[in-house]
C-alpha cells in the first residue's frame, strides 16, 4: 500500500507522522515551526485537526462557559483553534517547499470536502469518529484511510471495517488517554488487529516516553503517530502528551535503529561472523 508515494506496510520503513494536531494554538507562525521540527526530525509527514465548529458542536456546548487566551466560551476556544483557509494554503505550500507529507484528521463531511481541495496522501479518521457510520460511509471511497482504533472493541472495529472495506485501509492501535500510563498501551494489539484484519497496523500513541513506541515498531507497527509540541509548557489541552522536537528527532532515530536491527528473520551466519567463528568454534563440521 503507498499513502502519496511511500509505500507502507512489512518490508518498508515505518512511516512516523508528527501529530500536530491543534498544537499551532491557531498561529499559522507556529505551525510552520512545528512542520520544520517534524522535517528536521526526519518524519515522513504531519498531521492536523479540522473541525466545521457549528457541525461538531451543539449551539449549548458552544455558548458553555470557559476561559481560554481566545475568549470566555468554549465556543471562543474551537473558533480561535482552527486555521482556514489561507492558513492551510500556506501549510500546504510550505509542507511542499521543504519535502513532507501533510494531511488532517477530518471531524465532519464539510471538513473532508475542505481538505480534499489540498489532494492529502491520505484521509484520518479519529477514534471518537469509529462508530459514527454516516461519517464512515461518507469516507468510504477515500483513499487511503487511516483508522484509529482509541475507545473501541473488536466487535466495533469489525463494523468499522465492513463499512470501509479493507482496500486502502491503515488501523492504528490507540489508547485515548493523554497521557497514556504503560500499563494500558497492550502493545500486544497490533498483532492482533494485523492478524484479525489482514491490513496494515500501526500505533498512534499518547504516553510519555519515547520506548513504547519504539517497541511498537519491533511489533510491527508500519505507521507511528506522536503529538509533537514546541514545548510542554505551552497553553493547550495536548502539549502535556506531546513531543518536543529533540525527543521526536530522537524517536525517529530510534524507530530506524530497530528497524535495522530486526533484519529479514533468516537465521545466517554473518560475514562479520566468519573469522570470530574460525578462531572460537571448536569442532568444525561441514553441515
Amino acid at each position: 500500500m503507498k499513502i502519496g508515494n511511500t509505500e507502507v506496510g512489512d518490508g518498508h520503513p515505518c512511516y512516523i507522522v508528527a501529530e500536530i494536531g491543534i498544537n499551532h494554538n491557531g498561529s499559522i507562525d507556529q505551525a510552520i515551526q512545528l512542520i520544520a521540527a517534524a522535517k528536521d526530525a526526519g518524519c515522513s509527514a504531519v498531521k492536523f485537526q479540522k473541525r466545521t465548529v457549528d457541525v461538531v458542536y451543539t449551539a449549548e456546548e458552544l455558548a458553555r462557559p470557559r476561559e481560554s487566551v481566545f475568549g470566555h466560551t468554549n465556543g471562543d476556544l474551537k473558533r480561535g483553534l482552527e486555521l482556514g483557509w489561507n492558513g492551510y494554503l500556506a501549510i500546504n505550500a510550505y509542507c511542499r517547499s521543504v519535502g513532507i507529507d501533510w494531511f488532517a484528521s477530518c471531524w465532519d463531511k464539510p471538513s473532508v470536502d475542505f481538505i480534499a481541495h489540498f489532494d492529502p496522501p491520505c484521509y484520518k479518521i479519529a477514534s471518537a469518529i469509529l462508530t459514527d457510520d454516516d461519517f464512515l460511509e461518507y469516507s468510504r471511497l477515500l483513499e487511503p484511510v487511516i483508522l484509529s482504533t482509541g475507545m473501541s472493541t473488536l466487535a466495533q472495529i469489525d463494523h468499522a471495517v465492513d463499512i470501509l472495506g479493507k482496500d486502502d485501509l491503515i488501523l492504528l492501535h490507540c489508547v485515548s488517554t493523554y497521557p497514556a500510563y504503560n500499563n494500558e498501551l497492550n502493545l500486544r494489539a497490533i498483532q492482533t488487529l494485523k492478524a484479525r484484519y489482514g491490513v496494515p497496523v500501526g500505533y498512534s500513541g499518547h504516553e510519555l516516553g519515547l520506548a513504547s513506541t519504539v517497541a511498537a515498531v519491533a511489533l510491527g507497527a508500519c505507521v507511528v503517530e506522536r503529538h509533537i509540541t514546541l514545548s510542554r509548557a505551552l497553553w493547550g489541552s495536548d502539549q502535556a502528551a506531546s513531543l518536543e522536537p529533540d525527543e521526536l528527532k530522537e524517536l525517529v532515530r530510534d524507530i530506524r535503529f530497530v528497524e535495522s536491527a530486526l533484519g529479514d528473520g533468516m537465521k545466517r551466519v554473518m560475514e562479520r561472523e566468519i573469522p570470530v567463528m574460525e578462531k572460537l568454534r571448536r569442532v568444525h563440521e561441514n553441515i
